[in-house]
Parts: structure tokens; sequence; C-alpha cells
């Protein structure tokens, strides 16, 4: 059977076809290529230029070879060989291009310190996949992850804290003495009395006994009341808050502070021995509480331990940073959409006497422990969208707050107890009218009492106070809030001569009050404060500003309790006040108090702070 050379030719090159399609399917070696954007292996690339047709020793191509032999045997010429050479490695290339081209389109431009991985199959990357979601799930499982990928255990705290760095300068007005023409005796022109009218009594009463009759000691402690200072405090609080589960929160709270002051957690700059010595950490929220309310705007909470202050009340009464021990309940009831009730309840330990009183004597004396039972009661009324009141009235008896007279007792020695030394007050600012608690008998062994007086002080008057507290919101111009803050108090357990006659203590050394018909101690203490500014300070430039006067006579009350910053009681004045966001956690504040006495010796002060708050 004879063919036509075009008819070979055509049945031969679908053979090289035929064969070059079963070399596609076989995988061919891969080869090292310097283009950086290359992942996969691509098949081995052919010569740019095709060589010339020779004899050589078969190629691994069968293609290749079969045009070889096409060659050999007439049916094809030297130069149609090479030219379809050409064609076949020009179609070669242009499918490698197209590969490398849809690869590097996919993959990201490299940087100059990127280094290149290598290709990994599809089917190991699914098993490395399995493996490790596998390993991850068991170790949440084991560990009972949240959804935020972290232990379980750490959703329960809430960490907080808060810094305050403060500016703080006390300024006194110049005083001036003349004397009297008439007595011969320095009497005050202008400006503060001398200072030995103001006695340091918490100094006294976390001392030594002071004895008025001795000659070598010096005057009693004192109030700075005529020499301008400057101090720099800090303030550092950190905290968290606790969750128990099942209605059940707890709070732990750490605190700087110069003292265990329960009111001023100010740390002041190069105090406590100074030369940079560090500072003391305290001890200032440690609770447990329990909500059993209902929700839904409806509240009924258990505290127990050391917590914030519980009752709707302004700084009159209690300062700001006090901090509450014992146990209370705290409630709110929905009457409507517009008006609901709250109610708060507490018996609070004052003071528990030390559990060896007195500690160097064999027989012990009875226990003088001190406590408060408060109760308030309010309303809550959205008047409308813009006008919101709030109004409680409260009830505060403070039992066996007030000092007691010991037993007829002659000390030797400052170290001799009497057995109401505990009656004194664990602390105290000023301004409470104090009188002597040790009824010392005259023996020959104190001159018949003209020495060792040895004296602490107790408060001269009982304290039950029936207070009153308001406040008054506006948002008509909204973001900007208008607010009025009032609170009366009245101690209704002050008696005025029995306090006079305690004070003055019969004539006794150590009396506290100079003349008993002089004394003008009250009962009364009331503020009023007009606040403006943003609700909460969110962004820079959020603002607020204030301003209030407060009036608090001497027994009016508890002045180891009220605000710090004024100093206790028997005070009236002013405060003006601003502050402004630097950002959502950092703002600053200015304040400006102006005080002076309301009864006794003449005293005024002013005091400026400037403060920066962060809070975290």
């Amino acid at each position: 059977m004879s063919f036509t050379r075009p008819f070979l030719v055509a049945s031969l090159l679908s053979t090289a076809q035929l064969l070059h399609a079963q070399e596609a399917d076989t995988p061919a070696p891969s080869v090292e290529t310097s283009d950086p954007t290359m992942d996969v292996p691509l098949a081995t690339d052919l010569p740019a230029e095709p060589a010339p047709a020779k004899e050589e020793s078969p190629s691994s191509s069968v293609t290749l070879n079969l045009i070889k032999r096409l060659v050999k045997k007439g049916v094809l010429t030297q130069e149609e060989a090479e030219e379809m050479i050409r064609d076949a490695e020009a179609d070669a290339r242009a499918v490698q291009n197209a590969a490398r081209a849809e690869i590097a389109a996919m993959a990201p431009p490299l940087e100059p310190e990127d280094t290149r991985v290598t290709y990994i199959p599809e089917v190991v990357k699914n098993n490395m996949r399995d493996e490790i979601k596998q390993e991850l799930m068991a170790q949440a499982r084991e560990e009972k992850w949240n959804e935020n990928n972290a232990p379980d255990w750490t959703s329960k705290f809430r960490p907080f804290g808060d810094l305050r760095f403060r500016y703080e300068g006390t300024f006194f007005p110049e005083s001036r003495f003349e004397r009297d023409p008439t007595t011969g005796e320095q009497v005050l022109v202008e400006g503060n009395e001398n200072r030995s009218f103001f006695t340091n009594y918490n100094a006294i009463n976390n001392g030594a006994p002071f004895d008025p009759t001795n000659a070598n000691q010096n005057l009693p402690p004192s109030f700075n009341v005529d020499r301008d200072r400057h101090r720099t405090r800090l303030r550092a609080r950190l905290g968290t808050e606790i969750m128990l589960g099942d209605g059940f929160n707890g709070g732990i709270r750490l605190a700087t502070g110069d003292s265990s002051s329960p009111v001023s957690p100010n740390q002041t700059l190069g105090g406590s021995g100074g030369n940079f010595s560090k500072y003391a950490i305290w001890l200032d929220r440690a609770f447990l509480s329990y909500d059993a309310g209902p929700g839904d705007g409806e509240e009924l909470t258990f505290l127990l331990g050391r917590y914030d202050n519980p009752f709707f009340s302004t700084d009159i009464h209690w300062d700001d940073d006090l901090g509450f021990d014992g146990l209370a309940v705290r409630g709110k009831v929905k009457l409507n959409d517009q008006v609901s009730t709250f109610f708060t309840a507490g018996y609070f330990p004052i003071f528990n006497t030390d559990f060896n009183f007195a500690s160097n004597q064999g027989s012990k004396f009875k226990s003088t422990d001190k406590w408060l039972t408060g109760a308030q009661l309010g309303i809550d009324w959205k008047i409308d969208d813009d006008f919101k009141a709030k109004f409680a009235v409260a009830y505060y008896d403070f039992n066996k707050i007030s000092g007691e007279l010991s037993s007829p007792f002659t000390p030797i020695s400052a170290n001799d107890a009497g057995d109401t030394d505990s009656t004194r007050p664990g602390f105290s600012q000023r301004g409470n009218t104090y009188m002597p608690l040790r009824n010392i008998r005259p023996t020959a062994a104190n001159g018949l009492g003209t020495t060792n007086q040895f004296q602490y002080y107790g408060l001269a008057s009982e304290f039950r106070n029936l207070t009153v507290t308001g406040k008054l919101e506006y948002d008509r111009f909204e973001p900007v809030r208008l607010a009025l803050v009032g609170e009366v108090t009245k101690n209704i357990a002050f008696d005025q001569s029995d306090v006079a006659s305690r004070a003055f203590s019969n004539g006794r050394i150590g009396r506290t009050i100079d003349k008993k018909g002089d004394f003008e101690g009250g009962d009364l203490a009331w503020n009023l404060a007009f606040q403006v500014g943003k609700p909460a300070m969110e962004k820079f430039g959020d603002w607020q500003a204030a301003f209030g006067y407060r009036y608090v006579e001497s027994d009016a009350v508890v002045d180891g309790f009220t605000d710090s910053d004024f100093g206790g009681t028997n005070v009236q004045g002013f405060t003006l006040s601003g502050s402004m966001a630097i950002t959502p956690a950092v703002r600053l504040g200015l304040r400006w108090l102006s005080s002076d006495e309301v009864d006794g010796p003449a005293f005024s002060s002013d005091t400026l702070l400037f403060d920066v708050n962060a809070k975290f």
C-alpha cells in the first residue's frame, strides 16, 4: 500500500500530537528558576534558540525523537523540522509564561526583606489546618476559653484604677496685733488669732496624753493658721470588680495615703520621711455584694465589708473618699415610667474596743464599741424629657460616739490608762467641741491636782442627724446640663448647755472651752451648689464648672467624716471649680476654696487645688 508524502506527514503529526498529550499527563522534573513569583513546579524550559539538527543521542522527549526520525526517513526536510521545533518551543513558552503570570497575579508583591515560602501541596495544607484546629479546640474545652480566646476565669475580673496629681496651695491672711492701751494685752486687729487657740486634738488622741500642768511641756499640738503652705500630692487607686455569678459580686481596691485617714487618700510627695522614701498602700475597699433585684429598673442589693458610700448625700456629711464598713441593703422600686422610690439602710461599726484593753493592766476594762445606724428613703422623678428631680430624707444615729468621763483615778505616768480612753475618736479633723475624758483624782501623788494631769479628749456632743438631700437636673441645653444640688442636716441630739458643761468639765484642768457661758456651738449645716457642663467627660474639650456655698456649725456633723478639703466643721465659705477633658481618660481640674470660722477665734484661709486626673 502506498501513501502520498503530504498524507504521511499529516498522519505522523497527528501521532506526534497524541504522544505530546501523553507527555503532558506525566509530571516533568521540577527545575530551579530565578523568577521569585514561581511557587509551583513548571515544565522544563526549552532553549531560547533551536539547536541545529544533527546526529545526537536520543532525547527524553517523544515528540523531538519523532521529528528527528522523520528527517532521517526523508519525510521532512531539515528546514521543515527546524521550523516545526521553533513553533513548538514558542507554544511551550507561551503556556509557561501564561502560568507564571497567573501565579504572580495571585501572590502579594514581595518586600525586600520578605522570603518566599516553598510551595506546599493543598492536601498537606488541609491536613495541617485540621490538626491545628483539633489541638486548639481540645485546649479550649480543657481550659474553658471564652469567645475572646482568653481563659474563662479572666472574664470574672474587671480591673480599674485612677491617678491624680495635685498642687495644693493654702494661704492665710497676715495677722496684725496691737496693744490694748487699757489692759496692755495684744489684741488682734486683722487676720487669724494666735495658733495656740486651735488645738489639734487628733494629734493628742493618737499619741501620748497631754499634761496641761507641765510647765516644761510645750503648748499642745496645734493647727497652722498663719504660715502659707505649698504641697504636691499624689492619689493612686487600683482595684477590681469580681463577677462571682448567681447574683454575687465582690470588689477590692488599694489606695495611697499619708495615713489611715478615712477621708483622704492623698500622699504628699516628699512626705512620710522624705528623701524619696517609699509610700504606704492601704486596703481601701473589700466587699461582697448580692444582687437579688428583679431588674428592669428595680434593684435590691446587699453589701457586706468595706464599700463606697451607699447613701445619696453631699460632702458636708460624708467626704467623697469615705468608705463604709459593715452591712447595708439598697433598693429601688418603680412606681411608673416617671417615678421610682429608693431606700438604703445599714449598720456600720465605727470603733471596736481593743481585745486586750487596757493592755498594760491585769484587770481589763469594759467595751466601748461605737456604731452608726443609717436609713434613707427617697424619690427619683422624671418630670419631663428635660427635667429630673431626686430627693431623699435620711436619719443617722451615732451610738456611743461621744466621749465618756472615766472613773476617778490618779495616773502616775503617761502610760497609765483610764477606763474610757477608748471613747476618744480614732480620727478627727477640727471644729467639733471636745471634752476631757479622764476624771483625775487629786492626791499627794499629783500634788493635789497640780501635776500629772495626763489627759485625752472625746466628743462633747451626741450625734443623731436628720438630713434632707436634693438634686435638680435640666437638660434643655443638651449636651450641656444644668444642675442644682443641696443638702441640709440638723444634729437633733445636740444640747448646747449639756455640751458646754461637758467641755468645761466643771472647771477641771484640761477643759476645752474657757467660759461655759460663752460657748456658742451649733447643730445646723447646709450647702448649695450650682453645676453646669457635660454630664460625662468623654472627649477633648468637654467641660464642667460649679459654684457652691456651705455653712457648717461646730457640732452639726462629725468632723472626722466631713469634707477633708474644707477640713472639718465650724466653717463657712464658697467653692469655685472647673474641669476640662484632655482625652477620654485624662482631665484637668481647678478649684478655689475660701473659708471662715463660724464661731470662736477668728480664722480664715484660702486653698487653691490644681489636679491632673487619669482613669483607666
